[in-house]
């Protein structure tokens, strides 16, 4: 709980004009969000982060007294990427779960993945509808609790846990037609939770927060 009530404080301070507390905050969270952003934009997840940031700053009362504050950083991420994907779409109406990645924004690059499970998963996850892959993430790659997925996601815990089975199972077949042996398939799943954690995010100097 310290460092929620941490990140709580230097969001606070950040919206009071602290740009000290807005670097450490971006600094802190950069990586995750950076995870989260790369594998669903092929260029601008920098300025998507900031935006970001930035939207958690203006919305800071939007922030529950019972939610954490990597559900709301994740719900405010969420947000900005479905923004852009429908940009992209060029204002058309996206349905998050039923449309994938793969669909509305085929070719996205794997280059940054490091070893073949890594390239084989990432692929797989950009099969699944949106709204699929982003939780299979956040709850597999960052750790967010069923209270944490349902407050981020905005829908009831048991709609999380059936997203979560559903989304493994269908993940599981889209790796399965990818991967070359069953064996691969066996270290693609099983690292599933440790793949991510292992592309080798590099994190630059942080721009200074305003």
């Amino acid at each position: 709980m310290a460092d929620d009530d941490d990140d709580r404080e230097l969001l606070a301070r950040w919206r009071d004009g602290d740009n000290r507390a807005g670097s450490r905050l971006f600094d802190r969270h950069f990586r995750p969000l950076l995870r989260f952003f790369r594998n669903k934009i092929e260029n601008g997840a920098e300025d998507l982060i900031q935006e970001t940031l930035m939207a958690c700053v203006r919305g800071r009362d939007r922030l529950r007294d019972d939610s954490s504050f990597r559900a709301y950083l994740f719900s405010t991420a969420k947000f900005v990427l479905y923004e852009h994907i429908r940009q992209q779409q060029r204002g058309r109406a996206v349905d998050v779960e039923e449309e994938a990645l793969a669909d509305l924004a085929p070719g996205l690059s794997t280059a940054f993945a490091k070893h073949h499970e890594q390239k084989i998963l990432l692929t797989a996850l950009r099969m699944l509808p949106l709204e699929f892959q982003v939780t299979l993430e956040l709850y597999y790659w960052e750790g967010l609790s069923g209270v944490e997925l349902a407050n981020a996601l905005g829908v009831p815990e048991a709609t999380v846990r059936s997203r979560i089975r559903r989304g493994s199972d269908r993940l599981r077949g889209y790796v399965e037609k990818l991967a070359s042996s069953p064996e691969l398939v066996v270290s693609t799943m099983d690292g599933l939770g440790g793949w991510l954690g292992k592309l080798g995010v590099d994190k630059p100097e942080p721009p200074a927060a305003g």
